[in-house]
């Protein structure tokens, strides 16, 4: 097979073992005779996958009890829309901390549901940092507080969260969950896409405080209510099954490579790599990101002139090296560092990166 480094920011690459796992397991799912792709979701061997799921990112993200986890449809783009509909009652305010595309998606959606503050922002930085959380003023009315967690187009994350106090924090991981350890008592919701870190696109993990969801009116349609989800095992409409499936054994793959400690060693060696290879170019390349707002899991550098960053990127591609062209939003290049990425490709990137300047620079 063609040698190819996968940098895609979205559906990301998944680890070979789960790869070669799922290409054996596809005709036969564990002695059934049938592929995971024609199972019933009301079968036994579905349920056992559902739960063991959830249990695998119990265990992994050492979520409390007083949480549930579940698997819903339609990626954190619904999500973004939903989280208003199921939190933001008349006459509250959802407090939004704008960090880039993301969050900006997420700020549009909540307007169209009620009023909706901006707590804290970065737009005047061009997002090029996450917004400062210490001392944010929150509406006193303030519902919650949405956060992106990871901006995969500006190459920005935060490193540490605010303390909201009893003001419920609601936090979009999608591009970075199970990359490191969370803290997840200090949210009392949790979405994420699985396609960056957790599996192919079609899933998306909820981590719900039991007491936000209570909280929930009753008149939402039931498609829309997370309570409804929660309440039935996330089996309440046909669930895309064979995204859970890989998503089973890539939790696997992270518990038996050290977990989400093992994930964030793995994810700084990666990027400490990367941004050394950019920082000691002389200007060859510069990085997008303020360095203490840099990103372990989206580089974004820029080539020093027009020409040549379409030279880079045309050789990078002659070279194997897929997904590096930036998002249309910031331009420029993009490696994504998701877990599954290995130090042995973004070694290979670092020296096709060192080698292109020392024929061109």
């Amino acid at each position: 097979m063609k040698q190819v480094y996968n940098f895609n920011a979205g559906p990301a690459g998944l680890p070979g073992e789960v790869m070669h796992q799922a290409q054996e397991e596809l005709l036969d799912l564990q002695g059934t005779g049938l592929s995971v792709l024609e199972i019933s979701h009301r079968s036994k061997e579905y349920e056992q996958i559902n739960d063991e799921t959830q249990q695998l990112l119990k265990e992994l993200l050492h979520i409390p009890s007083g949480y549930e986890v579940m698997f819903v449809q339609g990626g954190a783009s619904m999500q973004f829309a939903m989280v208003p509909i199921n939190f933001l009652p008349a006459g509250r305010v959802a407090s939004y901390i704008h960090s880039g595309t993301w969050s900006g998606k997420a700020i549009a959606e909540a307007r169209k549901m009620g009023d909706t503050a901006i707590a804290a922002s970065s737009e005047a930085d061009h997002f090029t940092k996450v917004p400062d959380l210490h001392g944010i003023n929150l509406h006193p009315e303030t519902a919650y507080v949405h956060l992106t967690s990871n901006e995969t187009i500006a190459g920005t994350q935060y490193h540490s969260f605010a303390d909201t106090g009893e003001v419920p924090l609601i936090a979009d991981m999608s591009s970075d969950i199970l990359s490191r350890p969370v803290d997840v008592s200090n949210f009392a919701f949790i979405y994420a896409g699985a396609q960056k870190n957790l599996g192919p696109s079609g899933v998306t993990v909820v981590i719900a405080e039991r007491e936000l969801l209570s909280r929930i009116p009753a008149h939402i349609p039931d498609i829309m209510n997370y309570r409804i989800h929660a309440n039935s095992g996330s089996l309440y409409n046909t669930p895309p099954v064979f995204a859970v499936y890989i998503v089973n054994l890539v939790l696997k793959w992270i518990r038996n490579n050290g977990g989400a400690k093992g994930m964030e060693q793995r994810n700084r060696l990666k990027a400490d790599l990367l941004y050394s290879t950019i920082d000691q170019s002389g200007g060859f390349y510069s990085g997008l990101a303020h360095k203490d707002s840099r990103s372990l899991m989206n580089a974004t550098f820029r080539v020093m002139n027009d020409e040549l960053e379409l030279q880079f990127l045309q050789e990078a591609e002659q070279n194997g090296f897929v997904g590096l062209k930036g998002h249309r939003d910031a331009g420029h290049m993009r490696a994504s560092l998701y877990n599954a990425v290995t130090y042995e490709q973004c070694k290979a990137l670092a020296d096709f990166m060192v080698d292109f300047q020392q024929r061109f620079g």
